[in-house]
């Protein structure tokens, strides 16, 4: 195992999953993780992303989330927990610390993982299939230079890419404790749902789909659009498939 790797293994990875596997899933069997992952799309201002950075640490009292450019069209915010929590109480506090510093940004701009459907996210650095770019863990200060193409044109230095990881640290237990803390104390968002076919039952139909699979939304408010589309089927729910790779921003 090399540095960059043993990096990885520190801040992000389960004990179960190799660091070799190129997209190792970030919840293990139990349904608890250890990193959660914020991306937000080339179209937000860089001067929104770095003050999202900083407002984390300087109003949220974490400890720096590792920065990289996602080999496509946004930067990432790569989490680490010390120890692994359990996947819906990481959810909720993935979403409050998004309320929080980035209210303004549009649900399409910004991305997490895991989620209960997508458990996996390729580690950082990797190279797109779609693009050739690669994806890679960059100085914060330096984000601006990489506002309009957020990607590197080849491989980055597995030593470089370890020596921006060596100084970042985990969010300790007592840390978390406290964000879980401020998530059930703060006002949940309120969604109303259509509880029977009207007259403009198609608009609704298509509304409820949109929020049940957006993955932005909180999961109860998911599970209760689902359950508020029945009236409008006969048949069960099945998924679509995928249409589009994962990670990234519709424009």
């Amino acid at each position: 195992m090399n540095r960059l790797q043993t990096e990885l293994q520190r801040l992000y990875l389960l004990e179960d999953f190799a660091v070799d596997n190129a997209i190792p899933a970030l919840m293990d069997a139990q349904g608890r993780v250890r990193a959660l992952v914020v991306e937000l799309a080339r179209a937000v201002p860089w001067e929104q992303i770095a003050a999202f950075w900083h407002r984390v640490q300087d109003d949220g009292g974490l400890p720096p989330p590792a920065l990289a450019v996602s080999g496509r069209d946004g930067f990432q915010l790569w989490f680490s927990l010390a120890v692994p929590v359990p996947l819906a109480e990481a959810l909720d506090v993935v979403q409050w610390l998004r309320q929080q510093y980035g209210a303004d940004l549009a649900p399409a701009l910004c991305r997490t993982w895991p989620t209960p459907e997508q458990q996996h996210v390729p580690l950082v650095p990797a190279v797109q299939s779609a693009t050739g770019h690669w994806s890679a863990f960059i100085v914060p200060g330096l984000g601006s230079m990489f506002a309009d193409e957020p990607w590197l044109e080849r491989e980055p230095s597995p030593e470089a890419q370890a020596d921006l990881l060596q100084h970042l640290q985990s969010i300790r237990p007592s840390v978390w404790s406290r964000l879980v803390q401020q998530c059930r104390l703060a006002p949940r968002t309120s969604l109303a749902l259509p509880t029977a076919p009207s007259t403009a039952g198609m608009n609704a139909h298509h509304f409820l789909h949109s929020v049940m699979n957006d993955a932005a939304v909180p999961l109860p408010l998911r599970i209760e659009a689902a359950k508020a589309l029945l009236p409008y089927s006969h048949r069960p729910y099945h998924r679509a498939p995928e249409t589009s790779i994962p990670g990234e921003f519709s424009h």
